[in-house]
């Protein structure tokens, strides 16, 4: 007998969003789940615990995901033959290899579950889907992250019409929908993605959160908050947090922009605009290693490795403004205002060439 479903997330926001989805499926009783976090590109230290212990998924599988360039044999056939015909051959048996080599890996047969979803079908795990010929649904890597990268495109520049078909055939592997073995493409938002297939679906992430229960919130802080009190009181000021005073608070997302010294520009820019007359909070971005605590000591860095959505989950916790430059925002429910900076004011700080992918394309 086959088993519900199964989440496969290489992020905190992956995981937090199967979280999310899951908790909905209980209201509607349509059974249970696995949860399956990679370590590929993530150390998700004690969330696995946290996650057995909220009761929310049967089982949880660490999968130590393989890349290509761990493998000499997969990399062999992973190289620039001079024309695209030779390229397409060498790429069917890439394809091919790449989801072999993450056969001794996989921790519980996905064959076994009804539906397996997947976050970032573009790591290993979708060659491996290929390979095996399993059905599954691919989610949106990050929320309308199709709305700077349509990485299937990018990823596949030239003769795209011919790789598309190919892929279609199961011949070659390309993500985000275009597999054969992809029954659809979630997205929150089907018109923030440039061009998106046949087979994509829109699940707003505001209907799921307006499913979930007080219970469900507080389920969340506690699976994703490791150090939970610490983290509210300095979001809240209270304990030795406390200014005394309160002011306007202000909250500004930073992510892995640009080189290190042009980041600590940017971001000390955004900040000067506010210090003077709001509290400031910063949240780092997980992959983000400037030492925001020594450049900007007036303000309130939460370090700690959580998905931003979590914040929302807190009772009590309201900011006046959220403020990011690309990280986008529409399911941040604890702001009075949103203020997305965007591309133009990227551009003063880096070559629009870097981060404007998408708009390349249709040049």
């Amino acid at each position: 007998m086959k088993k519900d479903r199964v989440y496969i997330c290489h992020t905190y926001y992956h995981a937090y969003i199967a979280v999310v989805k899951e908790l909905v499926a209980r209201h509607d009783k349509k059974g249970s789940a696995d949860i399956v976090l990679s370590t590929m590109s993530n150390n998700f230290e004690k969330l696995p615990e946290r996650l057995m212990q909220s009761g929310v998924f049967d089982n949880v599988f660490m999968y130590d995901e393989k890349e290509d360039v761990t493998s000499k044999e997969v990399m062999s056939y992973h190289q620039d033959k001079g024309n695209i015909i030779a390229n397409l051959i060498q790429r069917i048996t890439y394809t091919r290899l790449l989801g072999k080599l993450q056969e001794q890996y996989i921790p519980t047969d996905l064959s076994a579950y009804n539906d397996v979803y997947v976050f970032c079908d573009s790591d290993p795990i979708g060659y491996y889907l290929n390979y095996k010929k399993i059905y599954y649904h691919a989610v949106e890597d990050g929320l309308n992250s199709g709305k700077l990268d349509d990485q299937a495109r990018n990823a596949n520049r030239g003769a795209w019409p011919l790789k598309k078909f190919m892929a279609s055939l199961g011949l070659i592997f390309i993500e985000s929908g275009y597999s054969k073995y992809c029954i659809d493409y979630e997205v929150n938002d089907i018109s923030a993605n440039h061009k998106p297939p046949k087979n994509t679906i829109e699940i707003p992430r505001a209907q799921l959160n307006d499913k979930l229960s007080s219970e469900d919130h507080g389920i969340l802080v506690d699976i994703f908050l490791e150090n939970k009190d610490r983290v509210v009181s300095q979001l809240l000021g209270t304990g030795e947090y406390d200014e005394g005073k309160k002011r306007p608070q202000v909250m500004i997302l930073t992510e892995p922009l640009c080189e290190m010294d042009v980041r600590k520009k940017l971001f000390s820019d955004i900040i000067d605009e506010y210090k003077d007359e709001n509290r400031v909070i910063i949240k780092p971005h997980p992959r983000d290693t400037l030492d925001y605590e020594g450049a900007f000591p007036e303000t309130v860095v939460v370090r700690d490795r959580f998905p931003m959505e979590v914040l929302g989950d807190i009772e009590g916790f309201a900011v006046d403004k959220v403020i990011s430059v690309i990280t986008q925002m529409d399911n941040v429910y604890f702001a009075k205002e949103i203020v997305y900076l965007g591309l133009d004011f990227l551009d003063k700080y880096e070559d629009p060439a870097i981060h404007r992918k998408t708009e390349n394309l249709d040049k």
